[in-house]
C-alpha cells in the first residue's frame, strides 16, 4: 500500500462529507468564533488519539495477546457495518444521538472522526509494517488535513452542494469503504489460512 492510498482509505474512513450535517447540528448553538475553537480542539483530539493507535497499535496487540489477523477482520466488520450505514442511514445518524451542549471529545472527536473504524485501520497499518510508520503518520496527516479543511468549509460546502448532493456523496463514500472491508476481511482469513495475497 503507498502513501497515496493508505491516505485515499483514512479519508474515506474519517468520512468528512457524511459528517458535515451532525458537526452543523452539533455546533450551531455556539457563536461562530466558539465553533472554529471547539472544531480546531476536537480535531487535534482526533489526531492524537489516531496517532497513538498507529504508534502503540502493535504494542497494544502484543499486550492483548491478539493477532494480527483478528485486528485485520474485525476492523472489515466494522468497516463494513459503517459503509452500511452510510448508504442506508438511521434518522439519529450515524453513530446514534448525539447529546446536546457544547461537545467535548464525544461525539465529534471520538467516534464521528476517530471512530473505531479508524483506530483500527491505524493500528492495522501500523502493526502489519512498522518500519513504515512514517509513511503511515504522513498518510494520516494527509487524510487528517483533507478532512480538517472540508469540515472547516463545512457551512460554504452545505450550501453549495445542498443535502441532496452530500447524501449521494456518502453513500458513494459508502460503496467503496464495504469494497475496503470486504478486501480486508478476504485477506485477514487469507493470512490465517497462509494464503497467497491476490493483489
Amino acid at each position: 500500500m503507498t502513501i497515496v492510498s493508505a491516505a485515499l482509505l483514512l479519508f474515506l474512513i474519517l468520512d468528512p462529507l457524511g459528517n458535515i450535517p451532525i458537526f452543523l447540528s452539533v455546533l450551531r448553538p455556539l457563536p461562530p468564533r466558539r465553533q472554529r475553537i471547539v472544531l480546531v480542539r476536537e480535531l487535534l483530539i482526533a489526531l492524537a488519539v489516531l496517532m497513538i493507535f498507529l504508534w502503540a497499535g502493535k504494542h497494544f496487540l502484543e499486550a492483548m495477546h491478539l493477532r494480527q489477523e483478528s485486528v485485520q477482520i474485525a476492523g472489515g466488520i466494522v468497516l463494513f457495518l459503517i459503509g452500511i450505514r452510510m448508504i442506508f442511514p438511521r434518522p439519529e445518524g450515524l453513530m446514534g444521538e448525539i447529546p446536546g451542549g457544547e461537545p467535548f471529545i464525544v461525539p465529534l472527536a471520538i467516534p464521528l472522526v476517530a471512530g473505531p473504524s479508524g483506530m483500527a485501520a491505524v493500528m492495522l497499518m501500523g502493526s502489519n509494517e512498522p518500519e513504515r510508520l512514517g509513511e503511515w503518520s504522513l498518510a494520516l496527516m494527509i487524510a487528517w488535513g483533507l478532512t480538517a479543511a472540508i469540515l472547516f468549509s463545512a457551512t460554504v460546502l452545505y450550501k453549495f452542494l445542498g443535502m441532496r448532493a452530500l447524501t449521494a456523496i456518502e453513500r458513494l463514500m459508502g460503496m467503496l469503504l464495504i469494497a475496503i472491508s470486504v478486501q480486508m476481511f478476504l485477506d485477514g482469513i487469507g493470512t490465517y489460512l497462509g494464503l497467497p495475497k491476490t493483489i
